[in-house]
């Protein structure tokens, strides 16, 4: 008699990253996961972090730190911020870097200027990008740790036998 309905928002698609349906925001893709939506009249500036999933169908200026959570753009997202993540999905607007620690999507709607670090990073046919990629985030992260360590630069020292030609012999006797 009373049939419980589900919004179509809490059924969530078992694949490995955000889905997104015609009518609705993408949704993630973790069962039981919560998702934190900016709608589209909302306008952020600043710094957002947090512990569960993020869509963002609005503006948001500064910077998003999600690192073991997924973060999408949705089609009418507006981001120009610096984004880090565990799963980036781009179906809107975004200028600035993003690092994506599992995988980075820009969607055939998503435009990208930015630099992209991730294992894994896919371009779907049509999707906007101007940017770099780079797909070895263990090399960039060391050198990225020497650099803002600030490790003296190391001199290289002629060989002994150039040594020896631009230094006379001590006189031991005489």
């Amino acid at each position: 008699m009373f049939d419980k309905q589900k919004n179509s928002r809490d059924e969530v698609s078992p694949s490995s990253s955000f889905q997104s349906s015609p009518s609705s925001a993408p949704v993630p893709s973790n069962p039981g996961s919560s998702s934190a939506v900016i709608g589209k009249t909302v306008v952020i500036k600043g710094e957002v972090t947090g512990d569960e999933n993020l869509i963002i169908e609005g503006k948001v200026e500064g910077s998003i730190n999600l690192h073991a959570h997924e973060l999408a753009v949705g089609k009418s997202g507006e981001v120009n911020a610096d984004i880090t993540a565990k799963v980036v999905r781009i179906e809107g607007q975004v200028e600035g870097d993003i690092i994506g620690n599992d995988v980075v999507t820009i969607t055939r709607s998503g435009n990208v200027r930015g630099n992209i670090v991730s294992p894994r990073v896919t371009l779907e046919d049509g999707a906007k990008f101007k940017g770099s990629i780079d797909m070895d985030p263990g090399e960039s992260a060391n050198r990225d740790a020497r650099v803002s360590a600030k490790v003296p630069q190391i001199s290289v020292e002629k060989p002994a036998d150039e040594k020896a030609a631009n230094h006379p012999a001590k006189n031991t006797g005489g």
